[in-house]
C-alpha cells in the first residue's frame, strides 16, 4: 500500500489531465505540482524559502550526488535531516543521482554495482551504488526518494536503452530493499529511451514492485519535442492510475501544458531560476529577455498580471538595469517572478481540471505560452548570409544563406523559413521524392507520366526529376510531364543568378522556363509546364498526376495547402488513378488531414532531423507498393493520445464527424 495516501480527484473531458492529493511526512501536495530544484539544499539565485513558500511551493527537489559530497550524510544525521538543517516545512523530493552519473560520461564508470566517480569536493574516488544512494536519501530524510538508475541518452540505439533499462530494473529492486522499514516514500523510473516496446516492458516490470509513485526518465535529454510529448503520452498511458506521475526534468511553461495535457502530474526543472541568471522571465504577455536595450528606459512594471513582489514594486527598466551592471539581485528578483509564474500556472490547470475547463484552458493558453515579448516583438536573429562584393544577395522576399556544411539555401525573409536548411537541397530531392518515388523504374512503364511540383521554390525537385529522366535509357522512357506550381518565382530567379551556389540549375531548362512558361527536352520524351499562381486556383485544370512532389512552405506560411480541404480536392482530381504523393512533413495533424481526405498513408524515409517523412496513396495505388511501412494501430492510438489530434483548419463543431473518418479509415480495419 502507498504511503502517500493518494487520491485521484479528476480526469479532465477531453484531455488525460488530472487533479490528485497526496500526503507526504510534511504536508499534503495537490497537483499538478511543480517543484523547483534546490540542489543542495537552497534554490539557485538567492531564492529565500519564504519566498518560495509564498509563491507556492509544496515541494523542493534536492540533489542526493552533490549533497552525498558535501555536507555529507553524516551533517544531516547530526541535523535530523534536510528540514532540520535548513527549516524548510514542506515536502522534499531527492533525485538519486543516476542523472549526474549521465552527465559524467568522461569522468565515471559503470557497472553493475554501481558508478565509480571522483568528488568535485577533494577529489577522491566514490562508488555510487544503489544502497548507498538510498542510504544517502534516509539520512538526507526527503520524503520522496527516487531509485537509482542509469540514464541514456534518448537518442540511443534500442540495444543500448535496452541494456540501460535492464540495469535501472535491477538498481530499482535494490534501491526498494535498501530502503528497508523507512517511512520515507520511494519512487521508480521507468527507462526505454524513444522505443515503444522498451517503455513498455519498464513499466511492466517496475509498476509490479511496491513503489508509492514512478518517475518518466530517459527524456529531455537529445530527442525533439515532438517526440518527448509522444513517450511522455505512452509513458504515462502504462502508469497506474492511483498513483503519482512525475516527469523528470521538464520543463518550460508550454513543456508543463503538454505534459499535464498528458497525464503527468509532478515536474520539476532549473529553468525558472536558470533563465532569471540570464534576463530571462516568463509573462502574461510573453516570454521576455531583460538583456534588451528597449527596456532601458522601460517605466511598466514586469507584469502587471503578477501578483508577486519583484512586479509589485520594480520597473522593467530597474530589472534592465540589474542585469546589465550583473547585480545579484536581479536574478533574484527575476527568479522568485518566475517561480510565482510557474507555481499560478500550475494552480490554474488545476482549477480548470476540477471544474472540467481544461480544454478550453489548455487550448487557449498553448498560443499564448509560446510567445515572445508581445509588447515589444523580438526580431528574428539574423541568419549568416553568403554575400557578394556589392550587395546582399537578396530578390523580393528572398535572400540566398550558406551552410556551415557548404550548400546554400533560400530564405523567405518574412516567415523565417529556409527551404532545406539542414541537409543538402540536391541529395534530399533525390531521396526525397525521387528515390522514393521510384521513378526511373515507372519511366519504363507503358504510360506517358505527369508528375505535379507543388512548391517550385529553387526548382531542386524537379530538376532532380529531370536529371533522372535524362539518366533513363531514351527506348525505355514512354514519357514524362513534369507539371510545376508556384505563386512566387522571385525564389527561383534568385538562385538562377548565382549558379555557382545552385549547381543544379546549370541546365537550359530552368531558364527556358522562367522565360517562355515551359520547356521541353531535346533529348527525351520530356516536358515541363509552369502554372504560375494559386496552386488551388489550378489544381483541377492541370493535367491529372501519377506522382506529386508536395514541397510548400510548412502550415505557417502555406496555411491553406495543408488543410483538409486542400487535400481532399487534390484527392478528387486523382480519383479512379493509382497516385503517389510525397511530402516532408511527419506531423501528426498533416498524415490525419491526408487520411480524412481518403488517402493511405505511409512512412517515408527520414530526412535531417526529422526520423521519418509521409507517403500518401490513392487506393488504386497501395497495392503496387508493398515495400511501403502504412501507418499502422500504434500511431492510431499515438493520434488518439495527441493533443493536436485536429488540424486547425477542422472546426470544433466539426471534429467529431473528422474523428469518426481517421477510426473508420480502411486502412486500420482488420483484413483490408
Amino acid at each position: 500500500m502507498s504511503r502517500l495516501e493518494f487520491r485521484l480527484e479528476a480526469v479532465a473531458s477531453g484531455s488525460r489531465a488530472r487533479a490528485t492529493t497526496f500526503r507526504t511526512l510534511h504536508n499534503e501536495v495537490r497537483t499538478p505540482v511543480f517543484m523547483p530544484v534546490a540542489t543542495v539544499a537552497a534554490v539557485r539565485g538567492g531564492v529565500s524559502f519564504d519566498v518560495l513558500e509564498a509563491s507556492g511551493s509544496q515541494v523542493l527537489l534536492a540533489n542526493t550526488y552533490h549533497l552525498l559530497l558535501r555536507p555529507g550524510p553524516e551533517v544531516f544525521k547530526h541535523f535530523g535531516g534536510i528540514h532540520g538543517f535548513n527549516r524548510w516545512k514542506k515536502s522534499f523530493l531527492t533525485d538519486s543521482g543516476g542523472f549526474q552519473i549521465f552527465s559524467l560520461p568522461g569522468s565515471r564508470q559503470m557497472g553493475e554495482e554501481g558508478a565509480i566517480f571522483r568528488s568535485y569536493v577533494d577529489g577522491q574516488k566514490i562508488l555510487l551504488t544503489p544502497e548507498v544512494s538510498i542510504e544517502t536519501q534516509k539520512a538526507i530524510g526527503s520524503d520522496i526518494m527516487m531509485v537509482l538508475d542509469q540514464c541514456v541518452p534518448s537518442t540511443s540505439e534500442h540495444a543500448v536503452a535496452e541494456q540501460a533499462m535492464h540495469l535501472t530494473h535491477r538498481w530499482a529492486k535494490r534501491s526498494l530493499a535498501a530502503r528497508g522499514d523507512s517511512p520515507q516514500s520511494m519512487f521508480a523510473i521507468v527507462q526505454g529511451a524513444c522505443f515503444t516496446d522498451l517503455r513498455k516492458q519498464s513499466a511492466d516490470f517496475l509498476t509490479q514492485l511496491p513503489f508509492d509513485g514512478f518517475a518518466i526518465g530517459g527524456l529531455a535529454v537529445g530527442e525533439t519535442r515532438d517526440l518527448r510529448e509522444e513517450y511522455t503520452a505512452l509513458s504515462a498511458d502504462l502508469l497506474p492510475k492511483n498513483l503519482p506521475r512525475y516527469l523528470m526534468g521538464v520543463g518550460t511553461p508550454i513543456d508543463l501544458l503538454e505534459a499535464v495535457h498528458r497525464g503527468v502530474d509532478m515536474f520539476d526543472c532549473i529553468l525558472p531560476t536558470a533563465l532569471a541568471q540570464q534576463g530571462v522571465a516568463f509573462t502574461s504577455r510573453g516570454r521576455l529577455d531583460l538583456r534588451r536595450g528597449i527596456y532601458k528606459f522601460a517605466n511598466e512594471v514586469l507584469d502587471p498580471a503578477c501578483p508577486c513582489p519583484t512586479c509589485a514594486s520594480y520597473s522593467r527598466g530597474y530589472l534592465h538595469h540589474l542585469h546589465k551592471a550583473r547585480e545579484v539581485l536581479g536574478w533574484q528578483l527575476l527568479g522568485a517572478h518566475n517561480l510565482y509564474f510557474y507555481h499560478a500556472l500550475m494552480a490554474q490547470m488545476r482549477a480548470h481540471i476540477l471544474n472540467d475547463t481544461f480544454a478550453g484552458f489548455y487550448a487557449r493558453s498553448k498560443p499564448l505560452l509560446e510567445m515572445a515579448d508581445e509588447d515589444n516583438p523580438v526580431n528574428r536573429p539574423r541568419i549568416r548570409k553568403r554575400r557578394n562584393r556589392k550587395a546582399p544577395m537578396t530578390l523580393g522576399r528572398y535572400e540566398v544563406l550558406t551552410s556551415e556544411h557548404g550548400f546554400a539555401s533560400i530564405r523567405q525573409k518574412d516567415s523565417g523559413e529556409v527551404m532545406h536548411s539542414v541537409n543538402d537541397p540536391n541529395a534530399e530531392a533525390r531521396a526525397l521524392y525521387v528515390e522514393q518515388s521510384q521513378l526511373r523504374t515507372k519511366l519504363a512503364e507503358n504510360s506517358p507520366l505527369t508528375i505535379w511540383d507543388v512548391g517550385l521554390g529553387a526548382a531542386h525537385n524537379a530538376m532532380a526529376a529531370i536529371h533522372a529522366c535524362e539518366l533513363a535509357e531514351s527506348k525505355t522512357l514512354h514519357g514524362a510531364e513534369i507539371v510545376s506550381f508556384e505563386n512566387d518565382l522571385d525564389s527561383l530567379r534568385l538562385a538562377i543568378q548565382h549558379p555557382f551556389s545552385f549547381s543544379h540549375l546549370r541546365h537550359s531548362a530552368p531558364h527556358l522556363l522562367m522565360e517562355e512558361g515551359s520547356w521541353r527536352s531535346k533529348k527525351t520524351n520530356l516536358s515541363w509546364k509552369l502554372l504560375e499562381g494559386d496552386f488551388l486556383a489550378h489544381l483541377e485544370g492541370a493535367p491529372a498526376p501519377d506522382l506529386i512532389f508536395f514541397d510548400p512552405f510548412s502550415y505557417k506560411t502555406d496555411s491553406v495547402l495543408w488543410t483538409v480541404e486542400c487535400f481532399t480536392r487534390i484527392f478528387k482530381r486523382c480519383e479512379g488513378r493509382a497516385v503517389e504523393l510525397f511530402t516532408y512533413s511527419n506531423s501528426t495533424a498533416v498524415r490525419s488531414a491526408l487520411l480524412a481526405a481518403g488517402f493511405f498513408v505511409a512512412r517515408g524515409v527520414g530526412t535531417g532531423p526529422k526520423a521519418d517523412t509521409t507517403i500518401a496513396l490513392t487506393p488504386q495505388a497501395v497495392h503496387a507498393r508493398k515495400d511501403l511501412e502504412l501507418l499502422s494501430d500504434e500511431w492510431l492510438a499515438k493520434w488518439e493520445r495527441s493533443g493536436a489530434k485536429f488540424p486547425s483548419c477542422v472546426e470544433p463543431a466539426d471534429q467529431l464527424r473528422f474523428a469518426s473518418l481517421i477510426r473508420g479509415h480502411t486502412q486500420f480495419q482488420k483484413g483490408e
